[in-house]
């Protein structure tokens, strides 16, 4: 969901101290899900819900490619049931092919050709060059480099272990005609089971010995682009995308599949374009880039997941953009750092 809320005199005071900070910012506070407010207004969880799909969004682009993929780029399943380089390279060269057009698509846009400039980034801070905690000195040749060579291996080895457990029936297959009702919801409930999945993970990743040996790669992206979403160690990697393992219990179709993994692996592109969305005519045509997890990188110690699920606001680590908010962030890291010394 969108990191946009309506405007208030709060957010127009506090968009004055943010001017230092940022160089494009939301309407700040920021909101999560009102499906966790009490009374439960079903009216405005409906809209909140349907505003991260429609009219036009990141998701149903992702879900349009994850048709794509499988109606024209995907092994029949009867090939699966055995393990063969063939099936397995066209999984593995499909995906490194959506990958390239996804990131690399928006990577041309943004920071190649600067279409729009520097209109609606959150940060202009240039991406990192000549620098020494990169891979090849560069962040974008890093980036690429762990996204394309561990991220899109693990993605296709994830793919092709599902596959062949579908094939083979060791993994529970959706039904018909009883999918009917079974699929579409489980496109919906996919988002935020990724919003559950990723706070959790991300929360072990920050546990410091996890931190210094893996989780450490991703942010050395103190800014980002498109290519830093899924610039990460193989490890990481491994416990990201392992969430498709759920379909070991939850039934799912090669369809589903496929759409899993690509919604937690092309919408790290779209989130981290440092973004927030692509405009035309001065309008935010297509929402990308969250604020929220813009400052996670910048700040480290905050925003850990999502929107739609607010276990930060419940953990107390969510930063809502607000000056209030920022002070707060301050005073809790000054204590913790008074705490570690004493």
């Amino acid at each position: 969901m969108t990191d946009e809320t309506p405007k208030s005199a709060a957010s127009r005071a506090a968009s004055e101290g943010n001017r230092k900070l940022w160089n494009y910012h939301p309407e700040v506070p920021l909101g999560v899900s009102p499906l966790f407010k009490l009374p439960i207004k079903w009216p405005e969880v409906g809209r909140w819900f349907a505003g991260g799909w429609f009219p036009f969004s990141e998701r149903l682009i992702i879900l349009l490619l994850s048709f794509v993929a499988w109606f024209f780029f995907s092994p029949a399943l009867i090939r699966c049931q055995i393990f063969q380089f063939d099936w397995i390279a066209e999984i593995f060269i499909r995906n490194l092919v959506m990958m390239g057009i996804v990131a690399g698509g928006l990577h041309l846009y943004f920071y190649v050709y600067r279409v729009q400039q520097d209109e609606l980034r959150y940060d202009i801070t240039p991406l990192a060059q000549d620098s020494r905690i990169h891979s090849f000195k560069n962040q974008v040749y890093d980036n690429m480099f762990w996204t394309c060579a561990s991220g899109v291996t693990v993605w296709s080895a994830y793919e092709v272990l599902m596959m062949w457990a579908l094939a083979n029936g060791y993994a529970p297959m959706i039904s018909w005609p009883a999918g009917f009702l079974w699929l579409p919801l489980m496109i919906f409930l996919i988002p935020i089971w990724e919003t559950i999945y990723f706070f959790l993970i991300h929360r072990l990743l920050h546990w410091r010995p996890l931190y210094r040996k893996v989780h450490y790669l991703h942010h050395r992206n103190l800014n980002v682009g498109p290519w830093s979403g899924l610039s990460m160690h193989p490890l990481e990697h491994l416990l990201y995308l392992g969430s498709v393992m759920i379909h070991w219990i939850i039934p799912a179709n090669p369809f589903l599949i496929i759409y899993h993994l690509q919604y937690f692996t092309l919408s790290a592109a779209t989130t981290h374009t440092g973004y927030a969305g692509v405009s035309i005519d001065g309008r935010n045509w297509l929402r990308l880039g969250t604020f929220h997890h813009q400052m996670h990188h910048r700040f480290f110690e905050c925003n850990y997941g999502g929107l739609e699920v607010p276990f930060d606001k419940w953990m107390g680590s969510f930063h809502d953009g607000s000056a209030q908010s920022q002070q707060e962030f301050f005073n809790r890291r000054r204590a913790k750092a008074q705490a570690a010394r004493s």
